[in-house]
């Protein structure tokens, strides 16, 4: 599989899961942005798979959302 679609497919996997996660806990977009000091517009843009966030941004999105990094970042690859 070619590197470029492997991470837009990896992306969006993140993107979704991170929806799933962050809708269960009941915040919305702004509300996650806010709890992260994150730009309210990032949150949209990473759940539409759009941007690829750093390291840092998954540690801060991890403690935004209170759960562990693990969590964040186990999701399955279709």
């Amino acid at each position: 599989m070619h590197l470029c679609i492997m991470n837009q497919d990896v992306l969006k996997l993140f993107g979704e899961h991170l929806r799933k996660i962050r809708t269960k806990k009941g915040f919305t977009q702004v509300e996650l942005a806010y709890k992260g000091n994150f730009d309210r517009n990032y949150i949209g843009m990473l759940e539409r798979g759009e941007r690829n966030p750093s390291l840092r941004n998954i540690i801060r999105l991890a403690e935004a959302l209170d759960i562990s990094l693990t969590e964040l970042v186990s999701f399955k690859f279709k």
